[in-house]
């Protein structure tokens, strides 16, 4: 959704004291649906790499490509770049950080599906981010909805679907999948799909609901067999 801006860069004299903007002043996401999507991407991303000190997961977050340029800058929806320290940023700027995202994710609409695909996809390739994923969260101007790309020499080449309509992304070693109108990361080694905490801890109030009941069940079951044999 979020979009891109260039302008020609300021001399090296002038980049001392330039102000890189924390907002592009537009907004998150475009419909609820977006809403939805994005938040699930962030936590459940977040989630899964909690206990790895060097993932960090962002989206929305001002990247700044070019020293001294503040125009020169992109917003991905989602994001995440291995190899750096977990912390909160206000903004991401490419040549103190050391390397570009890993991956990016763009969750797509009628105003930015042309630039989704063209200008930011090419600037994509051109910052070395190894895998681009792109979604159309409405299913109405993407056709299919789920696009990814694999950078190869330079160029993106597009992600073949598996047999379930899977998209691997070999850099968080999960596949992307539409489920039920709806997008997922799909854990191949797990053989689940991940969970935001709050799903998490839904799940776990569900398991221990359902062995208290065992557990009391095999209860009365035995008094009863007690009861039975006269004990």
């Amino acid at each position: 959704m979020a979009m891109i801006s260039t302008a020609p860069p300021q001399t090296a004299a002038s980049t001392q004291g330039v102000h890189y903007p924390e907002s592009d002043g537009k907004p998150m996401t475009e419909t609820d649906l977006h809403a939805h999507v994005l938040i699930y991407l962030l936590t459940a991303l977040e989630y899964y790499f909690r206990n790895d000190p060097n993932v960090y997961v962002s989206g929305n977050l001002m990247l700044y490509y070019e020293e001294g340029n503040p125009s020169a800058s992109v917003s991905p929806d989602v994001f995440v770049v291995k190899g750096i320290h977990k912390q909160a940023r206000r903004v991401y700027k490419l040549w103190e950080e050391g390397k570009a995202p890993d991956i990016a994710i763009e969750l797509t609409s009628r105003s930015t599906r042309l630039e989704d695909l063209g200008n930011k996809r090419a600037l994509y390739a051109e910052l070395g981010v190894a895998e681009y994923f792109i979604y159309d969260p409405h299913q109405e101007y993407l056709k299919p909805p789920l696009q990814g790309f694999r950078l190869e020499e330079g160029n993106y080449a597009p992600i073949a679907p598996d047999v379930q309509g899977r998209l691997r992304s070999d850099t968080l070693g999960l596949d992307l999948q539409i489920v039920e109108d709806d997008l997922r990361l799909f854990d191949p080694r797990a053989d689940n799909f991940l969970l935001t905490p709050l799903e998490a801890q839904q799940v776990a109030r569900r398991e221990a609901t359902a062995r208290q009941a065992a557990e009391a069940e095999v209860g009365r079951l035995r008094a009863e067999l007690k009861r039975l044999r006269g004990e």
